[in-house]
């Protein structure tokens, strides 16, 4: 898109944002109960992702899928408006007179990092009150929580006890995982749009070129979400562990929230076997239960339905 279209860039961006909650919410409430639940030692566990989808549903009802979604309607609407037209203003910059069909990844890597750094001072706040919200419910483990009535009382009631300091807890790991993640999403997705388009003929008509734009859309977005996650799930581990701690003296440090969770489990984690059966048993979180990869499968199916249909609604002319 040329620059004359950045107001349909941020729009296009903003409808994503919401398109992506409503499908891809409850995915997340998931992935952050098993995140926070069973990287603790003295909580139950979940046993997998679907064991923790019926408990949700079991206790709480569908609705309990959408805990905290008021809170990512806001967050992240207003993030993908940004997250695109940012991308799209910064690679315009970085590119300047020189246009290349061919992926510049001196461009996109930086590109995809600046939009991640930005867009975190964003999320943060958000993501945390989102989480702590979710993390609660009739089954919650975590008893020694403070119980909020939703986001609004949440963000209030942190930052009366916390101060804005309290609401930013997690800032920097959530930096480190959008912009390192962020430069993967954006390499992976450029590059194998690009590849793809170099192997296929091009289709005659509107009917069959929109046709096949959707279906590159679905598989480069797919890969590039799962691209994503891949890389900084374990960041995105220590974010949750670190935002949800009842404890406000708790480390804030990314590194030393992933060993006190990993301990002695990451020596199995980090098993070639161990890693791969968590992408066979696909939606299951592997079978080491307090690690920094746990609920890849759920991350997965989640990364393929956002990120494919946040970048069709986001290209779609």
């Amino acid at each position: 898109m040329v620059s004359g279209d950045a107001a349909k860039e941020y729009a296009a961006g903003f409808a994503a944002g919401i398109a992506m909650v409503i499908t891809g919410h409850p995915f997340d409430t998931v992935k952050v109960k098993l995140q926070a639940h069973n990287t603790k030692t003295q909580v139950k566990e979940y046993r997998n992702a679907l064991h923790c989808t019926r408990r949700i549903i079991s206790t709480e009802g569908v609705k309990g899928l959408y805990r905290g979604a008021s809170s990512s309607f806001i967050g992240i609407a207003l993030e993908s408006s940004l997250f695109f037209g940012i991308y799209s203003q910064t690679k315009q910059l970085l590119q300047g007179e020189s246009r290349s069909s061919k992926p510049q990844l001196q461009v996109i890597i930086p590109s995809g990092a600046c939009v991640g750094t930005i867009i975190s001072l964003i999320l943060c706040p958000v993501e945390l009150v989102k989480c702590r919200v979710q993390v609660q419910g009739k089954d919650s483990a975590l008893s020694s929580y403070h119980r909020y009535n939703g986001p609004l009382d949440c963000a209030l009631k942190t930052f009366k006890n916390e101060g804005i300091k309290g609401m930013f807890r997690g800032g920097l790991t959530t930096t480190l995982r959008e912009s390192i993640g962020n430069a993967i999403f954006f390499t992976t997705y450029e590059s194998s749009r690009y590849y793809i388009h170099s192997k296929l003929n091009h289709a005659e008509g509107q009917a069959s070129k929109i046709l096949q734009d959707v279906g590159i859309g679905i598989i480069t977005g797919g890969l590039s979400g799962m691209a994503f996650w891949a890389t900084v799930l374990p960041l995105d581990v220590a974010k949750t562990v670190i935002q949800t701690s009842p404890d406000a003296k708790s480390s804030r440090n990314p590194m030393q929230t992933l060993y006190s969770v990993s301990n002695l489990e990451m020596e199995d984690l980090l098993r070639y076997h161990t890693f791969f059966m968590s992408w066979t048993h696909f939606g299951e979180s592997i079978s080491c239960k307090r690690c920094c990869y746990c609920c890849i499968g759920t991350h997965c199916k989640d990364a393929w339905c956002q990120a494919r249909l946040i970048l069709e609604v986001y290209s779609f002319d």
